[in-house]
């Protein structure tokens, strides 16, 4: 999985409360192999259940922010174009954008949507045509059609035939996944990760006692 990560494909999601939807956004991005989220968290916090994630938790994630400004200045200090989905003047057919570049998908909170303030800060807008009497869809659905629309993209320039994570990078998280309680404990006592073995295993002579 590791292989397939996308380290400059991600959502931010700005002020998403309701922890149904957290979940199916972190599923979402899972699915597409998005490495990190970024949240700004709502009053009360952010709260993510591993129950309804399928422990998606686990492997995505999630970077909390102060406020928005905070998250999309950090977000374009790493290369990010930040591209919002709101049907709003001028805003193209989220099937005629290209998301090959780095790409960070804002999304808005479920009873306002986007804000004045994150269309004022987004590079791009877009909009999924709907041809019902519903204005817009639920925000993890939006969100899956958007991922998935990156996915395809992606995958037909060949992004996911090879791994696109910094070997050091790699190799950390290599160690996280596969050895979560003793990563836990090494970082506890500021100790390196030793390397993993071929078969899977580490060497015992390189462990805390």
């Amino acid at each position: 999985m590791l292989d397939l990560r996308q380290p400059d494909l991600t959502v931010l999601m700005d002020e998403v409360h309701k922890p149904h939807n957290l979940s199916a956004i972190l599923r979402n991005c899972d699915a597409v192999g998005v490495l990190e989220a970024h949240a700004v968290p709502p009053q009360g916090g952010l709260d993510i259940p591993d129950g309804s994630s399928a422990g998606t938790s686990k492997w995505v994630s999630v970077r909390r922010h102060r406020d928005l400004d905070a998250a999309v200045t950090a977000l374009r200090a790493d290369g990010f174009r930040i591209v919002a989905a709101h049907p709003t003047a001028g805003a193209k057919d989220f099937r005629k954008v290209d998301y090959t570049a780095p790409t960070a998908f804002l999304l808005g909170s479920e009873l306002r949507g986007i804000s004045d303030e994150g269309l004022a800060l987004a590079d791009q807008c877009v909009v999924i045509p709907m041809v019902g009497l519903v204005r817009s869809l639920n925000v993890s659905v939006a969100t899956s059609l958007l991922l998935f629309e990156a996915f395809r993209q992606r995958q037909a320039v060949g992004m996911y035939d090879r791994p696109r994570l910094d070997p050091e990078r790699y190799r950390t998280l290599l160690f996280e996944w596969a050895y979560p309680r003793l990563a836990r404990r090494l970082r506890d006592e500021k100790l390196r990760y030793p390397p993993i073995r071929e078969d899977g295993s580490v060497d015992p002579a390189l462990l805390p006692r």
